[in-house]
């Protein structure tokens, strides 16, 4: 039983449902999935990231790995602390939710000397924006002039670029493959409720990768464009450095099986996941999973180099997990046993280990990372 909406929480719902349905209409009566979805979560004041409910945590709609433990930034700082001293370069995090992930790879940096001169965050809601800059002003006081926000995307940077949980949530066409070629599913008003409707794919590049796919009629599934154009934006303003995203998702072969013939979109309301996109729009965060074996296309077409491929276990393994988790007594239960549980779930193959990925793309002359020495997954891409 899914817990209900407060009344105010409905209230924002059914102020969504009435912005989309104008899109809708003002579209002629059907919109792209991807319009759906980049309204749902983004139009402002409205969306799901850019309105002011709990997203993270325990009260709200999922938890991400920096939230489990610290031990997740800490150990992102020491994988890429060897970059920021090759490019004395800077730390740009894209969407960095709380704040958690900032606040830990900050305190990290500084415990190995190695802080740079700035972090920025890049984050287009003005809710989490606040959130962040309340998290850092209360845990790293003496680091918080560090700390800077933006709103787009420098021209030219040099460092390391962060993305947690960043590609799934960018906006996904939906196709459906049919007997006579793929469609591209959308959507339109029935009533005061929303509906698929198919349509020809009108957009060059989506009926390419669509018709190159060349899955069976029937099957279901997303294609993510504008990770590609992200990707391609990132290595524009990467003069020299590392991209490093961590995601949930598969190689190409996988991400499309015969057996996933219903895609993996998904929306997340109260820690349950729901088929139904439509479910309370504005109150759902929609998600889709990563396709890594177009992210490398689209870093090799930008002009990267493919730095590193594996999963979250094996890079958060190879950078020290186990020994910063060490450094916490066992006789303590009461501070052991949470970061101990916390590990179990980041690195078991029946938890995050395996279904996250680590996928990093360099620029210029960078040594490779010790994070990915061991277990590459390239070959899978």
């Amino acid at each position: 039983m899914l817990p209900p909406p407060s009344p105010d929480a409905l209230a924002h719902s059914q102020r969504v449902v009435k912005h989309l349905q104008e899109q809708i209409q003002h579209a002629g009566g059907w919109i792209s999935f991807a319009h759906y979805m980049e309204a749902a979560l983004y139009a402002p004041g409205l969306g799901y990231y850019a309105a002011g409910a709990t997203k993270l945590g325990a009260a709200g709609d999922f938890v991400t790995a920096p939230e489990m433990t610290s031990l997740v930034g800490r150990t992102l700082a020491r994988a890429i602390a060897p970059v920021l001293q090759q490019t004395g370069g800077e730390v740009l995090e894209l969407g960095a939710g709380s704040g958690r992930l900032a606040v830990d790879v900050l305190g990290e940096l500084e415990r190995l000397d190695a802080l740079p001169a700035r972090y920025s965050i890049l984050e287009v809601s003005a809710d989490l924006r606040k959130r962040q800059q309340d998290t850092v002003a209360r845990e790293l006081p003496h680091l918080a002039d560090r700390v800077h926000w933006l709103e787009i995307l420098p021209e030219h940077f040099s460092g390391v670029i962060l993305g947690n949980e960043v590609l799934d949530a960018l906006p996904v066409e939906w196709i459906h493959w049919t007997e006579s070629g793929p469609t591209v599913r959308g959507v339109r008003q029935e009533g005061e409720a929303f509906a698929w409707q198919d349509r020809p794919i009108t957009d060059p590049l989506l009926r390419a990768r669509a018709e190159a796919l060349a899955l069976a009629p029937g099957y279901l599934s997303e294609i993510n464009l504008a990770a590609d154009g992200l990707i391609a934006t990132l290595a524009q303003c990467l003069d020299r450095g590392l991209i490093l995203l961590i995601d949930y998702g598969f190689g190409e072969s996988e991400y499309y099986h015969p057996q996933r013939h219903m895609g993996t979109l998904r929306a997340h309301y109260r820690h349950h996941a729901l088929d139904d996109p439509f479910y309370f729009p504005g109150l759902c965060d929609l998600t889709a999973h990563v396709d890594f074996s177009a992210a490398a296309r689209a870093g090799a077409a930008a002009g990267l180099d493919l730095a590193g491929y594996t999963s979250q276990a094996n890079f958060l393994l190879n950078a020290g997990l186990t020994e910063l988790l060490m450094q916490v007594s066992p006789s303590d239960a009461a501070a052991y046993l949470p970061q101990s549980n916390a590990v179990q779930r980041l690195v078991s193959p029946a938890e995050m280990g395996d279904l996250f990925k680590v996928m990093a793309f360099s620029k210029g002359d960078i040594a490779p990372l010790a994070a990915f020495m061991r277990g590459d997954r390239s070959h899978n891409l």
